[in-house]
């Protein structure tokens, strides 16, 4: 699974004109499913993101995470962070889920991270042509990956 987690002041997700999910602060995170993803990168992922201490403490330093917060989170299915550019200019998603894989593995996800979170998590809906607005926060911006654990 890849990951890129943004902290927001505000963030929104639109389908078809209707606004289907909208958080004041915390974290936008768009996650990417391939067929290799398990369990473990799941719970391992949901944990790590949130833990991460991103948001500014009474000093200002980032030393406090979503959970210390009490912030909400959106998380977005996006196939494209699976993309290979290393040949030509066209991106081949040939490492991203079909549907079949991918739905349950990211309708797991959010359900650990609800779990992780202690709260109901916002999502945008896995396949739709989804218009996602951001205020992002610092900016801060971090990327994750299950497969390559930094």
């Amino acid at each position: 699974m890849k990951a890129v987690i943004q902290r927001v002041s505000q963030a929104s997700v639109t389908i078809d004109g209707n606004k289907v999910s909208e958080i004041a602060k915390g974290l936008l995170v768009l996650v990417g499913i391939e067929d290799e993803d398990t369990q473990e990168d799941i719970a391992w992922l949901s944990g790590k993101i949130a833990n991460l201490r991103i948001f500014g403490d009474e000093n200002d330093v980032m030393n406090l995470s979503v959970k210390d917060i009490d912030g909400d989170i959106i998380v977005v299915s996006q196939f494209t962070l699976q993309a290979s550019t290393k040949k030509g200019n066209r991106p081949s998603y040939i490492k991203a889920s079909k549907p079949d894989v991918a739905v349950p593995l990211y309708e797991k996800f959010v359900g650990q991270m609800e779990i992780d979170l202690g709260k109901k998590i916002q999502t945008g809906k896995f396949g739709a042509d989804m218009k996602v607005s951001l205020l992002n926060d610092g900016p801060v911006t971090i990327i994750i990956d299950t497969k390559n654990k930094e």
